[in-house]
């Protein structure tokens, strides 16, 4: 609902000013389009829409399965339990080498921030690595570790630990003067002006990393499965989607890649938002 304030004053009365607050009903359409989930499922039901009329026109499952086939093959893979167990082997690991990736990005930024040699490090090693592919490690991986999720998470690693320190060295490099003063006036040094200092006010720069991270991680694993999928005995989702291909159950393979678009949506949507309006929002740092 819209709202406009007027001022009137009466004729030769300089001390009472009356404001008058006049609302104005939004239309439906202006309501619906000022919901972002609102404006965000449209999009996705002109994606669906085009995906169905797309695959009609093609007319063959072989190259272009339309998006009731792939649904069908999506529901028949969950019925059987065969996609959720694909998919909690690939969760399984991500979590893995996200997590792990985060510990160790974090203790190369502190590092980075509390030293001179930390700091020249830091830079110096994502020059050399942030640049490189995490799939061109997999070979390495598969020579030093073997054909197994330690080979996984390794490459893993590699794809969030670099991009994980550079966004937070920069957020911890743009913390204003006053916040640093005001912790040091409190006294605080070491981790506890980290954690009470730098992190809060750097958070912002450090959930834009974890959602890049994050990004990296996810199609990375799916990449290395799709290289040499079994991991430990157990194939994940990307290995459901190199079999399906090799069967020539291409709706199949389209219910592998619809779920990772599904599952991307929902960590981007409600896991990081759930983040962002318990911290920075509710912080008053983001609108």
């Amino acid at each position: 609902m819209g709202h406009a304030t007027i001022t009137m004053r009466k004729a030769g009365d300089t001390s009472e000013t009356r404001s008058l607050v006049l609302r104005r009903e939004l239309s439906s359409w202006q309501r619906f389009w000022a919901n972002t989930f609102l404006r965000k499922t449209l999009i996705i039901l002109v994606l669906a829409v085009a995906w169905q009329v797309y695959g009609h026109i093609v007319d063959n499952d072989l190259l272009f399965p339309t998006l009731s086939d792939t649904f069908v093959s999506f529901v028949d893979s969950i019925r059987s339990g065969v996609l959720l167990d694909r998919v909690w082997t690939s969760i399984r690991l991500l979590l893995m080498g996200y997590a792990l990736g985060i510990a160790i990005a974090a203790i190369i930024t502190i590092l980075a921030i509390s030293t001179r040699i930390g700091t020249d490090f830091l830079e110096v090693m994502t020059a050399m690595f942030n640049p490189l592919p995490a799939i061109a490690l997999l070979p390495l991986a598969l020579l030093w570790f073997g054909l197994g999720a330690t080979s996984i998470v390794f490459v893993l690693l590699h794809s969030v630990v670099w991009v994980m320190a550079l966004n937070t060295q920069g957020g911890f490099l743009a913390v204003s003067h006053t916040l640093r003063m005001v912790g040091r006036n409190y006294e605080l040094t070491g981790l506890n002006y980290v954690a009470k200092i730098l992190i809060p006010a750097a958070f912002p720069s450090i959930l834009t990393g974890m959602k890049v991270a994050w990004a990296f991680a996810w199609r990375t694993l799916i990449a290395a499965e799709l290289v040499f999928g079994v991991a430990s005995g157990k194939g994940g989702l990307g290995w459901y989607i190199f079999e399906n291909r090799n069967l020539l159950n291409i709706p199949a393979v389209f219910a592998g890649l619809l779920t990772v678009i599904i599952i991307g949506l929902l960590v981007e949507n409600i896991v990081f938002r759930l983040i962002e309006r318990k911290t920075v929002r509710r912080w008053g740092m983001q609108s």
